[in-house]
C-alpha cells in the first residue's frame, strides 16, 4: 500500500483574535506584498493551494464597527487572479457566496480564474441568511434559512452546467497555434429552476481544469449530505481523534452513498502552530501568543456573542456572568457567524470549565476558544500532522499563522522537510492542475482537433 500523502493549504487571517495584529512585525491586511509573500512561501513549501476567506461586510457589536476586526479586505477573486502571475503550482481558493451572488457572473469569473492559472482555481462554496450581511446585497437582505441549502445547490447545479457548455464537440484546437476554436452552438445553456431561470452563452471557452475545485465545510446532516454530494474537499472542524476519525468515516460514506469514490473527497481541518527548540519551549510559547491574542476586551467580546447580552461591565479578570444568555434579543454581535448549537450548554459548559479548571473569564476563553494548534518541537509537529494524516482523522491541514505573513516561513523552512524525509509530502509537484496535485479524479476535458482555422 502506497504511503498516504499530506495534503496541505495555506490560510491568511485578517484581523482578529487569532491573529497577533499588534505584533512588530505584523505586515498589512490589505498590501498585496502579504498576499504575495505568504502564497510563494506555500509554494515554496510544495503546498496544495492558498486560501482566502471572504468578508462581505464589516462586523459590529451593539451597533458599531468593531475596533478589532478587519477594517478592510480587497476582493477575494481580484487578489487571486493577481497571485497567478506570481506563482506557477499553487492553488488559489477563494469562498465566495452563493446566496448574495448569480451564477452566470460567477462561473465566469471562476472559469477565467482557471485559464489565467492554468488549471489552478478553487471555489469554496458558503451559504448566508444573515440579514445584516445580506442587506449590503439586496432589498430584504436576507434569504430565508430554510432556502440558502436549496439556492446553494441549484447555484452549483446552474455552474456546472455552464462550465461544462463547452463540450467536446463544441470546441476546436488549432494544431498549429493551440488556441480553442468556437463551434456556433459554444456556451450554449438553458436553466429553468425555482431559484435561476436563465438562457444564452457562456463567454469562457472550457478551462484547464474542467471545473474548478469545489470546497464546502458543513457539520450538520444537510450540511453533511450537501458537501458529501458537491464538494471535491471538505473543511473539518475537528482537530483531534476520534472525533475526527468519526467525521472522515461518516462523510467518505454519505460519498460513497452518493454514488462517488471515498477517494474523490478530501476532509481537511484547519490548524496553527508554535514550534520551539525544545517541547516545554515551545508549550511556553504557546501560552504566551494565547495570553496576547485573548486580551480583556476580546474575551468579553467572544463572550458577548454567546450570551448575545452586553458584558462590558464585567471584569475579565473575574468570574464568567452569572446571568444567562438572552437568545430572543436583537444579537449585540452581527457579520459573525454563530457557530454554537445551544447558547444555554455553551454556557453550562464554560461554567463547569472554569469550576473544575479554577479559571476566571479571560482564562476561560484562553482555554476553549481555540481552533486547537499542534504545538512542538519541529520533529514532533512533523510527526502529529502524519500520524494524524495516516490515522484517517483526515487527508491534511489547512495551516495558518497568529504572525501574518511571516509566520509560514517558519513552518515551511523547519517542518515541511521532515515531512518529505518521512515521504509524507512529495519533493516536487507532480500534476499541472490543483486536481492532479490533490489525487482527484481528472475530468474530461479533451477537445477535437483541427489543422486549421
Amino acid at each position: 500500500m502506497s504511503r498516504k500523502q499530506v495534503i496541505l493549504g495555506a490560510y491568511l487571517g485578517g484581523v482578529n483574535h487569532h491573529t497577533a495584529w499588534w505584533h512588530p512585525r505584523a505586515g498589512s491586511q490589505i498590501d498585496f506584498s502579504t498576499f504575495e509573500h505568504t502564497a510563494r512561501t506555500a509554494e515554496r513549501g510544495k503546498f496544495d493551494f492558498f486560501f482566502l476567506a471572504e468578508g462581505l461586510a464589516l462586523r459590529e457589536r451593539a451597533g458599531q464597527v468593531f475596533d478589532q476586526d478587519i477594517i478592510g479586505r480587497p476582493d477575494t477573486l481580484t487578489v487571486l487572479a493577481s497571485l497567478a502571475a506570481v506563482t506557477d503550482h499553487l492553488g488559489l481558493a477563494g469562498t465566495i457566496n452563493a446566496t448574495f451572488n448569480e451564477p452566470y457572473e460567477l462561473a465566469r469569473q471562476l472559469a477565467s480564474l482557471d485559464h489565467l492559472s492554468d488549471g489552478r482555481a478553487a471555489w469554496n462554496v458558503v451559504t448566508s441568511f444573515d440579514a445584516f450581511t445580506g442587506r449590503n446585497f439586496r432589498r430584504g437582505g436576507f434569504l430565508d434559512r430554510s432556502q440558502r441549502y436549496e439556492r446553494a445547490g441549484e447555484f452549483l447545479d446552474v455552474a456546472r452546467q455552464l462550465w461544462d457548455s463547452w463540450g467536446r464537440s463544441d470546441i476546436l484546437a488549432d494544431k498549429n497555434t493551440g488556441e480553442f476554436l468556437a463551434r456556433g452552438s459554444a456556451g450554449e445553456f438553458a436553466h429553468a429552476g425555482a431559484q435561476f431561470d436563465i438562457d444564452g452563452h457562456f463567454t469562457v471557452p472550457r478551462s484547464p481544469q474542467g471545473r474548478p475545485v469545489i470546497l464546502q465545510a458543513g457539520v450538520s446532516p444537510q450540511g453533511r449530505d450537501f458537501a458529501s454530494a458537491n464538494a471535491d474537499a471538505i473543511f473539518s472542524p475537528y482537530g483531534k481523534l476520534p472525533e475526527a476519525a468519526e467525521f472522515y468515516r461518516d462523510i467518505k460514506a454519505r460519498a460513497a452513498r452518493q454514488g462517488r469514490r471515498a477517494e474523490d473527497i478530501k476532509i481537511l481541518p484547519s490548524a496553527s502552530f508554535v514550534l520551539g527548540d525544545t517541547e516545554a519551549e515551545a508549550v511556553e510559547k504557546y501560552h504566551e501568543v494565547r495570553r496576547e491574542q485573548v486580551t480583556g476586551q476580546t474575551a468579553l467580546i467572544l463572550l458577548e456573542q454567546i450570551w448575545n447580552r452586553d458584558l462590558s461591565d464585567h471584569d475579565p479578570e473575574g468570574p464568567l456572568p452569572t446571568v444567562e444568555p438572552d437568545p430572543d434579543a436583537h444579537p449585540i454581535i452581527e457579520g459573525k457567524a454563530f457557530v454554537y448549537q445551544d447558547r444555554f450548554d455553551t454556557v453550562a459548559n464554560l461554567r463547569a470549565v472554569a469550576e473544575a479548571k479554577k479559571l476566571n473569564l479571560r482564562e476561560v476563553v484562553i482555554d476553549q476558544f481555540e481552533r486547537g494548534p499542534i504545538v512542538g518541537t519541529p520533529a514532533q509537529v512533523a510527526e502529529k500532522i502524519d500520524s494524524f494524516v495516516s490515522n484517517d482523522g483526515s487527508d491534511g491541514f489547512i495551516i495558518g499563522s497568529h504572525l501574518v505573513p511571516w509566520g509560514l516561513d517558519e513552518f515551511v523552512d523547519d517542518v515541511v522537510p521532515l515531512l518529505q524525509e518521512r515521504g509524507a509530502l512529495r519533493s516536487d509537484y507532480t500534476g499541472t492542475t490543483l486536481r492532479d496535485n490533490l489525487g482527484l479524479a481528472p475530468l474530461d476535458d479533451r477537445v477535437d482537433s483541427a489543422t486549421s482555422r
